[in-house]
């Protein structure tokens, strides 16, 4: 299971975090700047697999960006390094190369996914008047609920997430 997702950059600043575990907002700032820790000082030739409390933090970097889940000590890693990769394919088709600017300020993309209040999605409500910010992580958050459910890989079709999405847009 799907303890968290971090998406940081090098600086440590973090950029999405979802988490499927219940933590305190204390615990969740404390996780995000260990992790960080863990994974922006390791060697590159190391696996980027490493056992983080009674879990472990699979990660993958792109970029300025560390994409990094924490899954149970038991789970395949390989499997959750190509669902890291996947996310980061669907990430790539609709933002064209993403990177950490793309999660910050490229908003006018996601008006595939959600443009006003008469047309789109609300699927988080997302006003009209929100900020571009908002808008892109609402995108984001939406493509990551595509494929994880409750912490568990549901989806890998990479085209299936696409084709959803796209239906996703033709709600309404």
């Amino acid at each position: 299971m799907i303890r968290f997702i971090l998406l940081q950059n090098r600086q440590g600043k973090t950029r999405l975090a979802k988490y499927y575990v219940p933590l305190e907002d204390s615990e969740k700032h404390k996780v995000e700047y260990e992790v960080h820790r863990l994974v922006v000082n390791r060697d590159p030739k190391f696996t980027n697999f490493v056992e983080f409390r009674t879990h472990k933090v699979i990660y993958r970097r792109y970029a300025g960006l560390f994409f990094a889940l924490c899954v149970d000590i038991t789970d395949n890693e390989l499997a959750y390094l190509e669902c890291i990769h996947l996310f980061v394919e669907i990430l790539d088709h609709f933002f064209s190369n993403v990177c950490e600017l793309d999660l910050v300020f490229n908003f006018h993309k996601i008006n595939y996914f959600i443009t006003s209040p008469s047309k789109g999605i609300h699927r988080p409500h997302i006003g009209s008047d929100d900020s571009p910010h908002m808008r892109t992580l609402a995108c984001v958050y939406l493509i990551l609920d595509e494929f994880i459910l409750a912490g568990e890989l549901q989806e890998t079709s990479k085209r299936a997430i696409i084709e959803r999405m796209g239906e996703l847009e033709k709600l309404e």
